[in-house]
């Protein structure tokens, strides 16, 4: 298959991304990888708050700034740069990731050395914060392109990368930071180190990415019919998904989902320490780590698993899961989690496969709703679901702790509150969940003649090729 000419097209061209004729799909999952796995460093940012805290004389509070402001950049980079990174294509979006994440390290780096941590909050939070969002969303539209067949399992993979990337950046941090030292200059080094090995990981992805050609489809592989009542056929803009109760719905879905999740995610080395504090066996440290990874595991697992899942069951089945199961676990670690480690801890880690599994569920059940056209566009809008979970639900958790605690209580006391709000967030997104039904006619774009939305020249899934040239690719 020729490339589309496009003038003074370098290397991010999108006439340099169109797959040619027999390009394995399979390579793109590899590619969209390396950047979740880079990017996913973020929650792994607690390795460093220690060293940091003690080098500068920073409170807690004051070192998790660069944190905060990163998931908050990825929420807003993400809506708002959504539609360029559709229009532009994977390969542009990946190689800004790839800019902004590995300068916020070095930024971080010369603030660590000259300790000036205003530079490190600036680098790590709002530059690399800014590669989190892009990087995030960059693979998504590429990878339902590519697996209409199998939507679930491929957003998954790539998802699932962003949840396990702490489990390769823990220890890797680590033992920089035992290597290097853990004072400031030992941690200049660490993050020096970090931006430029990521940028080489995330480079691979630039090189590996390709977009398939404008109505290619797998080998045997036929578009479903709507029949199948939440798979849509049609295309709608992501300036109409914002017009929908579907999108809003899912919305409240995933924020309601997230913040029961990252609840427990933010709080579990400290909270089961607390739930058995009282009793004949109490929790070390070491096993309070060791339940934290296990947690991780499972965030990681789950965005797999459950996201394969739904490619059998259904999206909207699979929601029901991960919310009315979800308020189930809930309500037992609540009742009898503070007797039972095993109740507690399996409960919690289901929790957290469902929250994981949230996250790469829902591109796939955007492209059911609303088609492939700008699906990483609307992907990116949906993120803010994230942005608003991530500040309530450790805003939850704590702030019932701290007022039972002034209260005087003391073991899962300090935590059967803020259990019982979870329940009831979840049973909200339940319900929002059953609210969401197939979007109205009027909101899909004008269909072409084989019954697919026109895409603009120079989008994503319209990328323009010679006459003659939009073949099936084996």
């Amino acid at each position: 298959m020729r490339s589309p000419q496009v003038p003074n097209g370098g290397l991010l061209s999108r006439s340099r991304t169109v797959a040619p004729a027999g390009w394995s799909r399979w390579l793109v999952p590899p590619a969209a990888l390396s950047v979740h796995l880079s990017i996913g460093q973020a929650y792994a940012w607690s390795v460093f708050k220690p060293p940091l805290e003690k080098a500068l004389g920073l409170s807690g509070t004051e070192s998790a700034l660069p944190f905060q402001l990163a998931i908050v950049m990825l929420g807003l980079s993400a809506a708002f740069g959504g539609t360029l990174v559709e229009r532009k294509g994977p390969r542009w979006a990946m190689a800004v990731s790839l800019l902004c994440f590995a300068s916020g390290f070095l930024l971080s780096a010369l603030g660590a050395a000259t300790e000036q941590f205003w530079l490190i909050v600036l680098g790590y939070g709002f530059v690399g914060g800014i590669g989190l969002g892009i990087g995030y969303i960059s693979p998504v539209s590429t990878l339902i392109k590519w697996f209409p067949d199998r939507a679930g399992l491929a957003t998954g993979i790539a998802i699932m990368g962003f949840g396990g990337g702490a489990l390769i950046a823990s220890p890797w941090s680590s033992q920089m930071l035992e290597s290097f030292g853990a004072d400031s200059g030992g941690i200049a080094t660490a993050f020096l180190v970090h931006g430029l090995a990521y940028a080489v990981f995330m480079a691979l992805g630039v090189l590996l990415v390709r977009v398939p050609a404008d109505g290619w489809r797998p080998a045997g592989w036929t578009p479903p019919t709507e029949e199948r009542a939440m798979v849509s056929t049609a295309q709608v803009s992501a300036r109409n998904a914002l017009r929908t109760p579907q999108f809003w719905c899912l919305w409240v879905v995933l924020c309601m989902n997230v913040t029961a999740g990252i609840g427990i995610l933010e709080k579990a080395a400290p909270m089961i320490g607390d739930f058995f504090a009282d009793t004949s066996t109490p929790v070390s440290v070491s096993a309070a780590a060791g339940f934290v990874a296990l947690l991780s595991l499972t965030n990681m697992g789950g965005r797999l698993v459950w996201s394969a899942t739904s490619d059998a069951i259904g999206r909207k089945n699979m929601y029901r899961v991960y919310l009315g199961v979800g308020a189930l676990l809930y309500l037992l670690i609540a009742t009898t989690g503070g007797s039972s480690k095993p109740v507690f801890v399996l409960s919690a880690l289901a929790i957290l496969s469902f929250y994981g599994g949230g996250f790469s569920t829902a591109p796939a059940y955007l492209k059911d709703l609303f088609g492939t056209y700008q699906v990483g566009a609307i992907h990116g809008r949906l993120l803010t679901a994230w942005s608003t979970a991530g500040v309530l639900g450790p805003l939850i958790v704590n702030r019932v702790a701290d007022s039972q605690e002034a209260a005087g209580r003391s073991g899962p006391g300090l935590y059967s509150l803020s259990l019982f709000i979870m329940m009831g967030l979840l049973v909200v997104g339940f319900v929002a969940g059953e609210c969401i039904r197939p979007v109205h006619p009027r909101f899909h774009e004008p269909a072409a003649e084989g019954g697919t939305a026109d895409a603009p020249a120079g989008s994503e899934n319209g990328t323009e090729v010679p006459d003659g040239s939009q073949q099936r690719l084996a």
